[in-house]
């Protein structure tokens, strides 16, 4: 039933998505640069550039994606809404059809049709419903999935550089990384729930893929910050 929720709702989905996309993207961004430099404030600049060039760009996606599925949506409804104003008696002999496919016997789904067919509105929610399996209702928000998804990276993106504005010596690096995958594991946990998966398993692959990636980062972003200095 959770994991139902999760993918009907746009604005929740964007909101976990673009909480995870925004923790492990900044965590390695943050991780790389702090490796190859010694003044961790560029990192922590770094970081907070990252934030927000990453929410806005999700925000921008997400709004992109969202409107022009509910356009496409939209569309599709207005099509049917022409065809049962043209044909009517197509559409109820399509709906009969479809009622008789889900073991309504002929005669019941011949009156059921009707009935549904004789109120215009009634008539254009089932076919849609039944149709192109859509609720009118619930086509989702462009506007509520952008701005949920902003936040969300935001948040998300924020937790790896949280500890730059607190520590100024080096201890920051690994208080960094730790703090950063215990939000890791957080997160997974919670994609891992929504999608009706193995929450340990779920908190311990995201984990370890960030952790991963981070820990690369850092190595490679060591060796040319010593080429480049030296």
């Amino acid at each position: 039933m959770i994991g139902m929720h999760f993918t009907n709702s746009g604005s929740l989905r964007a909101a976990i998505l673009g909480a995870n996309d925004g923790l492990v993207s900044n965590f390695i961004l943050v991780m790389g640069v702090s490796g190859g430099i010694e003044n961790l404030q560029f990192a922590l600049l770094a970081g907070i550039a990252g934030m927000f060039a990453g929410a806005f760009s999700m925000a921008a996606g997400e709004y992109i994606s969202m409107r022009s599925q509910k356009d496409i949506y939209e569309y599709q409804i207005e099509m049917e809404a022409l065809q049962i104003k043209r044909s009517p008696q197509e559409a109820e002999t399509m709906l009969s059809e479809i009622y008789q496919a889900k073991g309504i016997s002929r005669e019941v789904a011949i009156t059921l049709a009707g009935n549904v067919m004789a109120t215009p509105e009634a008539a254009l929610d089932t076919v849609i419903k039944e149709k192109l399996g859509l609720n009118p209702r619930q086509l989702g928000s462009p506007w509520g999935a952008s701005i949920s998804s902003f936040f969300s990276f935001s948040i998300g993106a924020f937790i790896p550089i949280g500890p730059y504005f607190f520590l100024t010596d080096d201890s920051v690096v690994p208080f960094s990384f730790v703090f950063s995958l215990a939000a890791l594991l957080i997160v997974g946990a919670s994609v891992a729930l929504f999608s009706n998966k193995n929450v340990l398993w779920g908190a311990l692959r995201m984990s370890a893929a960030g952790g991963s990636a981070a820990a690369v980062t850092f190595f490679v972003g060591s060796l040319i910050g010593a080429s480049i200095i030296t």
